[in-house]
């Protein structure tokens, strides 16, 4: 099956449940999957995988969570050439706060294009407001994500 490496920004450990959720639905599926929360690395966690979910939350006004940022900076800085890469993003967030909704997400999305990965299907949005069980929603889109790849 594929090898899939999903990439957690997590702050309050929501993209980390939808993580565990995706594992366990992916790994029933017989796909070999990789959760992936540290990017201190930086642009070495990009290799070796045929696709890429990015589970990435959005906290404070639109900011990354700490943790993906240096994967994000590096990419930005760098545009590694990721037009091998099938990505696909889950972005969490808060409609309360609607000039930023799931920024983060959307920023992780950006830059993944930037480098040339190519995005499968649409992004999720999730919100945190009617939705407290993001993970369940993700199973749905994981699903249809697949059947894209």
């Amino acid at each position: 099956m594929t090898s899939i490496a999903i990439f957690v920004g997590t702050e309050s450990g929501n993209a980390q449940m939808v993580a565990e959720a995706l594992n366990d639905e992916l790994s029933r599926l017989e796909h070999d999957v990789e959760i992936i929360e540290d990017f201190d690395d930086g642009l070495e966690v990009l290799d070796g995988h045929e696709a890429i979910i990015i589970s990435c939350s959005t906290h404070g006004l639109g900011e990354l969570p700490d943790n993906i940022i240096p994967l994000h900076d590096a990419m930005k800085e760098d545009t590694p050439d990721l037009s091998a890469v099938k990505y696909g993003v889950i972005a969490l967030g808060d409609q309360t706060y609607s000039d930023t909704f799931c920024q983060a997400g959307k920023d992780m999305d950006a830059v993944f294009t930037a480098c040339g990965a190519k995005r499968v299907g649409v992004r999720l949005e999730v919100d945190a407001c009617t939705q407290p069980l993001p993970d369940e929603e993700a199973i749905d889109w994981v699903k249809e994500w697949l059947d894209l790849l």
